[in-house]
């Protein structure tokens, strides 16, 4: 069953995985236009709390999958049970694995990465890598970058620019793209170009692969000990606003724009 469900102003969608991956399967058949698809985690979400032109690329977006426990939480607070953890990490393997012969092109990293990541994803899946730049350029840059993304004629192309930045690319360059389906991978990269490591099935599903990922990539520590208390505030903070719109949305028809709130 496909529900919506509004955290901090973000509508996030939430389905089975397999009903998921069955609408990009759709979306890559049917070929109407370019559709956009992001992930949201704690820590993408406290950007558009901070961030009222991000938090509308967000919403601009076709697709919202929630990511990890503290979307969770914040949906349960909201009266719903998320049917699935949507996080790219799964749902983009999960749809090389279920469509073969999907042409896809790596856009982001650094070109060694994004060459042993294009490598990774030829090797554990049945589809055709047609293309891959890195993705350390400057806006003057792109202009060349899309004109060989659209001759490449790629079904999927995945941006790895990380938060926000990949978000804000896809919205600012996906009128220009000859692509179905455009999506915000994040990290995914690195897992494929076997820089990063997986926690452990146990861990994930016991809602604790942050904790993995700070220990294995200390960088992030700040990210998780100080932004996992703030989404927490600002889950429960949200909650009349978010609520409040989500009522409107159902009598206008409509997806409201997130309000403005303080952190």
């Amino acid at each position: 069953m496909r529900r919506v469900v509004r955290i901090v102003g973000i509508d996030v969608v939430d389905q089975e995985m397999v009903e998921a991956v069955a609408e990009l399967q759709s979306i890559i058949r049917d070929r109407a236009g370019c559709r956009s698809l992001f992930f949201v985690n704690a820590n993408t979400l406290n950007f558009a709390v901070e961030d009222w032109d991000y938090s509308c690329v967000l919403n601009g977006s076709d697709l919202v999958f929630g990511d990890g426990t503290g979307v969770r939480w914040a949906a349960r607070l909201r009266g719903l049970r998320l049917q699935a953890n949507l996080n790219g990490s799964d749902v983009m393997p999960a749809l090389l694995a279920a469509t073969p012969g999907l042409r896809v092109f790596l856009l982001g990293g650094t070109d060694d990465v994004n060459a042993r990541a294009a490598a990774g994803v030829a090797r554990q899946f049945d589809v055709e890598v047609v293309g891959r730049h890195q993705g350390w350029l400057g806006c003057s840059e792109y202009a060349p970058v899309i004109e060989l993304i659209s001759a490449a004629a790629p079904d999927l192309l995945f941006v790895g620019l990380g938060n926000p930045g990949q978000e804000e690319w896809i919205a600012r360059y996906r009128a220009a793209l000859r692509v179905p389906l455009v999506a915000g991978t994040g990290g995914l990269f690195g897992f494929w170009a076997g820089n990063r490591v997986r926690a452990s099935t146990f861990t994930r599903r016991i809602g604790m692969e942050w904790v993995d990922i700070m220990i294995r990539e200390p960088h992030k520590t700040r990210r998780y000990l100080l932004g996992n208390p703030k989404f927490l505030y600002r889950m429960v903070r949200w909650l009349p606003a978010d609520r409040a719109d989500r009522n409107q949305s159902r009598i206008s028809d409509r997806v409201a724009t997130p309000r403005r709130i303080s952190a």
